[in-house]
């Protein structure tokens, strides 16, 4: 992103996009007692996050 490359933001949506897919696979995995998932369901919100936010920075 810093450097300027004309595929950050198309890179940054794919991480989002994906990110926010594990998110949703864990959250099915948490709602049977998996304690980790959910864990992992909200770092992936987290990272889902940034990279909005990237890409919002840098259209």
């Amino acid at each position: 992103m810093s450097l300027g490359s004309s595929y950050s933001v198309d890179l940054c949506r794919l991480c989002a996009q994906i990110c926010n897919a594990c998110a949703e696979e864990c959250d099915r995995h948490a709602a049977m007692g998996m304690d980790h998932c959910r864990e992992c369901a909200d770092a992936c919100r987290e990272c889902a996050e940034a990279c909005n936010t990237m890409i919002s920075e840098n259209n």
